[in-house]
């Protein structure tokens, strides 16, 4: 009885581990461009046109609190920013449909948002203090199978 009962737990164990981790791979190509910028960057906002959505449920991004709609395993962009932290990195999406953002930031940190953005259904993340380093950034569209066009801003100047 032991044995079985040692057996279940071990099978139990093996379920959990097997469970798929984050399917986000922010060492990916991304899909619509890798962009390098500096504090104080012009033109501000920089605009990124990129297609929202994919299939995996951002629910699944470990680690973020509650992150909503539906992304890529790519990051749609990739940002290489160098700042002296004095200003702040807002990263926006501008779009006639309903877009999430999700980020992963250069402190491995990940970051979501819905509609905190200037107009209506818009995604914005404001870091107050950016670190300099590498963002990946992920457009999502908020239900399953909808792609929208959209316009990725990076500002240090405002929100979309």
């Amino acid at each position: 009885m032991k044995k079985v009962h040692v057996l279940a737990m071990a099978a139990s164990a093996a379920a959990i581990l097997a469970i798929p981790a984050a399917a986000q791979n922010v060492n990916a190509r991304p899909n619509f461009g890798v962009v390098t910028l500096r504090t104080g960057f012009t033109p501000d906002p920089r605009i990124i046109p990129v297609v929202s959505g994919g299939t995996i449920n951002a629910v699944r991004v470990r680690g973020s609190g509650v992150c909503r709609g539906f992304i890529s395993s790519s990051p749609d962009a990739r940002l290489v920013f160098n700042t002296d932290g004095n200003l702040p990195l807002i990263i926006s999406v501008d779009s006639s449909a309903d877009t999430t953002l999700v980020v992963n930031g250069p402190d491995g940190r990940w970051r979501c948002d819905d509609d905190s953005g200037v107009r209506g259904l818009n995604p914005s993340i404001r870091y107050a203090r950016p670190r300099s380093g590498r963002y990946e950034i992920w457009v999502g569209s908020y239900r399953s199978g909808t792609n929208a066009r959209a316009r990725l801003h990076i500002s240090e100047v405002r929100s979309q």
